[in-house]
């Protein structure tokens, strides 16, 4: 039979022992859903940051091409400009070599080579007549070809300034690239139930829309559920959010911009409480991500790499900062 005080003995050992093999136990399994969760919070983050440099290396190219319009349009003017001023000069050089020939077209000999009163009003009017409309001509090509000159200048200088623009997004993407390559490494570590959930296209049902241009619409971009987001894509295969969105439009014969920017400011503003069908919705306060509604509470929208286009809760996609109606 065992004493008290050995059984208080034995007791002791085994929760010494106890002890020493709790410290010795690996802590990892505590820590590692915690570390997945940042990963999935940093990727969701930098994806964030990813729609909005799409946006504005889209609108730099906007801003391009609208600048090269310019230029362009300032060289034709330029070029009609020196047109008529090459044809004025052939009507001073003859009248300047008529002149040099001894046709002296002055009120004096037109005064010496008149037959009578009449043909001398009649040669001193042809004779005015003609020098004013060779200065107000010359006057006016004068003004075109200095504004001319101003736009040529101006819409250079703007070229060049989009160019720089360009190519500082450009340099901004290759950076967000690295970082989103980094946060997709983490990405990786998620379990595969939560790739799955991200994966998902979620609800494919079909679902009824109203009639006219926003029904349209939103009937475009429910058909492009399950399709891949991808960054400055144009369809047909795959989207970002606001080609999405200018593609469901276009469907029913509507255009409005390229960019979240451009959408932001299309049709008429209305209110959370007013959403309806085809109304676009603008998220953040940098307006980078857009979506469509499909009624009060869902919308669908083009998300983010590794997300296709689905159907969400509105509110739960971003904070709402603008709504906007195309139709009514």
């Amino acid at each position: 039979m065992v004493s008290q005080p050995s059984r208080r003995i034995v007791r002791g050992a085994l929760v010494a022992t106890a002890a020493v093999v709790a410290a010795a136990l690996p802590t990892a399994p505590a820590t590692a859903q915690p570390n997945a969760a940042d990963a999935l919070k940093k990727y969701n983050e930098l994806s964030e940051q990813a729609s909005k440099l799409n946006q504005d290396h889209l609108k730099a190219q906007d801003d391009l091409k609208a600048k090269q319009g310019q230029l362009e349009k300032a060289k034709g003017d330029l070029t009609a400009a020196q047109q008529a001023e090459e044809s004025l000069r052939g009507q001073v050089d003859l009248l300047t070599e008529a002149t040099n020939s001894g046709a002296n077209f002055s009120q004096i000999s037109a005064l010496l080579v008149s037959d009578s009163q009449q043909d001398f009003l009649n040669r001193m009017s042809a004779i005015n007549i003609l020098a004013a409309d060779n200065a107000d001509a010359l006057q006016k090509l004068t003004d075109a070809v200095n504004a001319a000159d101003a736009a040529t200048k101006s819409a250079t200088e703007a070229t060049e300034a989009s160019k720089k623009l360009l190519a500082e997004m450009d340099q901004k993407k290759a950076d967000l690239d690295k970082q989103l390559a980094e946060a997709q490494n983490q990405y990786r570590s998620l379990s595969t139930t939560v790739k799955n959930q991200l994966a998902a296209s979620g609800d494919m049902s079909n679902i009824s829309v109203p009639a006219g241009t926003a029904g349209r619409a939103l009937q475009f971009a429910l058909g492009e559920r399950g399709k891949p987001y991808v960054y400055g894509s144009n369809g047909p295969n795959s989207w970002d959010c606001s080609s999405l969105i200018q593609a469901a439009y276009r469907s029913a014969g509507v255009s409005i911009g390229r960019t979240s920017y451009a959408q932001a400011a299309a049709g008429r503003p209305v209110s959370r409480s007013e959403v309806k069908a085809g109304d676009i919705l603008v998220y953040y306060s940098s307006q980078s991500h857009v979506a469509m509604a499909v009624d009060g509470i869902r919308a669908v929208h083009a998300s983010t790499e590794g997300v296709p286009v689905r159907i969400a809760d509105i509110d739960s996609i971003g904070p709402v900062t603008a709504i906007r109606r195309i139709e009514g």
